[in-house]
């Protein structure tokens, strides 16, 4: 694996860590200069600040801090362009989530898909899609019911 392919696989699993610790900040920083879409949200958000708000608003933290839940990101395939400033990755996800109420068990999966520019040598995302294939019991997760069509 190419040093910029690596860099950009380790920010797609620091989404995963930073959102599974709690970390609305963290996310909200490694997204600070990308849209962020999803099936519900086709025009997207953009900006650290509404993209905090976004996951502040979505997102249940429970006691300890955290969602209680582990992303699994998988099926990571990176696409540099030659000019080395330019990459795509498209990503599968599968989110776990066990608490006091729920017993362990797989509550979403979906894809990314991400677009990356590099800007004084440091990758970044410019765009976060995520497309959900299979829903569970998010009651436990999200603060609301994902909007019909997803």
């Amino acid at each position: 694996m190419h040093d910029d392919e690596a860099a950009i696989t380790r920010l797609i699993f620091a989404y995963a860590e930073r959102l599974d610790a709690g970390d609305l900040d963290g996310v909200a920083d490694l997204l600070a200069d990308a849209t962020f879409r999803s099936d519900a949200r086709a025009d997207g958000v953009h900006g650290r600040d509404a993209i905090l708000r976004l996951y502040r608003d979505t997102v249940r933290l429970y006691e300890n801090g955290t969602p209680c839940t582990k992303h699994v990101t998988t099926n990571v395939v990176v696409e540099v362009e030659p000019s080395r400033v330019e990459a795509t990755a498209r990503s599968y996800f599968t989110v776990l989530q066990a608490t006091p109420e729920l017993p362990l068990q797989p509550i979403i999966a979906g894809r990314y898909q991400d677009r990356f520019r590099k800007e004084s040598g440091a990758w970044r995302f410019r765009e976060r899609r995520i497309l959900v294939d299979l829903v569970g019991d998010l009651r436990h997760h999200l603060k609301s019911a994902l909007p019909a069509g997803r």
